[in-house]
C-alpha cells in the first residue's frame, strides 16, 4: 500500500512545498489537493511550484469536476502540468460539491462527469474532441500523448459503477474498513461487468489522521464525520434510508444533522458538528497510539485498498508525518527480493 497527502489550501504555499517535500523523502507517492476555487487558493498553481522542488512525488486534485472550467481549459491545464513534472500528474474527478455548492449550484451528474474525464483525456493524448454542440473540434496541437490517471470519487451506486468501468482508481473519503470494502465491492463489480480487467484497479481511503491522545485526536477530526454527512444526506435524499442503497452503518449518524455552513468545509472550528458522536469520528479516521494506526490500516489493505491518503488538515501536520514516515511506513515497505 501507498501512502499520500492532501492539503485543502488554506496553508502558506511555501510550508506546503517543505511538506510534501518532507514527504517525498519520508517515502509518500503523492500529494492531492483539494479544488474549491471560492474556499481556498487556486490548487494548481501551489501544486506546479511543489512540483518545482519535488522529484517523485505525484500531485492531482482531490477532487475537480466538470463544471468550473471550461473543458478545454481543464485539459490543457493538466497536460502543462504533465510536461512540467514529467508526467506526475493524476486527476480525482467528483460532481462538485463544495466548489459548486458554494457558488448556489448543484453538483453536475455521473453522467457529465464521465464524459468530462474522457474528453479531458482525450484532449491530452493530442485528439481532436467536440465536447459542445456550438464549439468547433477542440486538439490541442502541442501535447505529447501523455495518458491521464483518473480516480473517481464515489458513495452513491451509479458513481461507484461509473468509476468500475471508466477510472483508474476509486477515491472513497473514508477509512471505515467495513463501508470501504462495501463501496469497493460495487466499483469491481461495475468493471467486471462491463469486462474490464480489475486487477490493477486502485482504491483510495481519505481520512485524516491524529498519532497521540485519543480525545485529542476526536477533537482535531470530528469536522471530517460532517463533511462525509454531506455525501450522505446526498444519497438519503436519492436513495432513503431504509438501508437497501445506503447501509444504515452509513445513514443513522446522521439522524441529527441540521445542515452544512460550506464557509466552513473542512474546518476543525465549524458550529456544525455537534451531530457527531465518538464512535463516528473513530471509525472513519484513524487516531490513537502508532499501534493503533498500523492495526487499521492493515486492515485497510488486506480489503484492497492500495493508497491510504492522509487528509492534512488537522494541526501539526509536520508532525503527522514525521510519526508516519518513522513508525508507520515501515511497516508497509516491501522487501526488495534479491538473486
Amino acid at each position: 500500500m501507498e501512502f499520500a497527502i492532501t492539503f485543502k489550501g488554506d496553508i502558506s504555499p511555501r510550508r506546503t512545498v517543505a511538506l510534501c517535500k518532507q514527504a517525498e523523502v519520508a517515502g509518500f507517492s503523492y500529494a492531492w489537493m483539494f479544488d474549491s476555487h471560492v474556499l481556498w487558493r487556486e490548487c494548481y498553481v501551489t501544486m506546479a511550484m511543489c512540483m518545482e522542488h519535488t522529484n517523485t512525488l505525484r500531485y492531482g486534485p482531490c477532487v475537480t469536476n466538470p463544471g468550473v472550467r471550461d473543458w478545454s481549459v481543464a485539459a490543457s491545464l493538466f497536460a502543462t502540468l504533465a510536461q512540467q513534472s514529467g508526467g506526475r500528474i493524476d486527476m480525482g474527478l467528483g460532481r462538485g460539491d463544495s466548489s459548486r455548492r458554494v457558488l448556489g449550484r448543484k453538483p453536475m451528474t455521473v453522467e457529465t462527469m464521465v464524459e468530462f474525464a474522457e474528453a479531458v483525456k482525450a484532449m491530452i493524448r493530442g485528439e481532436a474532441v467536440q465536447y459542445e454542440a456550438d464549439v468547433k473540434p477542440v486538439q490541442l496541437p502541442w501535447t505529447d500523448g501523455y495518458e491521464l490517471p483518473v480516480w473517481y470519487a464515489a458513495y452513491g451506486p451509479k458513481a461507484l459503477a461509473a468509476a468500475g468501468r471508466h477510472a483508474e482508481g476509486l477515491i472513497l473519503q473514508i477509512a471505515d474498513p467495513w463501508l470501504v470494502n462495501w463501496f469497493t465491492q460495487q466499483a469491481v463489480n461495475g468493471g467486471r461487468e462491463a469486462g474490464r480487467d480489475m486487477s490493477n484497479f486502485k482504491v483510495m481511503s481519505a481520512a485524516p489522521v491524529w498519532v497521540g491522545d485519543i480525545e485529542k485526536a476526536r477533537a482535531q477530526t470530528r469536522w471530517f464525520p460532517a463533511m462525509v454527512g454531506n455525501h450522505v444526506a446526498d444519497l438519503v435524499d436519492k436513495y432513503g434510508k431504509e438501508g437497501n442503497t445506503v447501509p444504515k452503518r452509513l445513514t443513522d449518524y446522521i439522524e441529527g444533522r441540521k445542515g452544512y455552513d460550506y464557509r466552513h468545509h473542512a474546518d476543525i472550528h465549524a458550529d456544525h458538528l455537534g451531530f457527531i458522536k465518538e464512535d463516528i469520528i473513530d471509525s472513519f479516521g484513524v487516531l490513537g497510539p502508532v499501534e493503533a494506526h498500523v492495526e487499521k490500516l492493515k486492515e485497510l489493505e488486506a480489503i484492497g485498498v492500495t493508497q491510504f491518503n492522509i487528509y492534512l488538515m488537522c494541526g501539526e501536520e509536520e508532525r503527522i508525518v514525521a510519526e508516519y514516515a518513522e513508525h508507520v511506513l515501515p511497516h508497509f515497505r516491501q522487501e526488495k527480493v534479491t538473486t
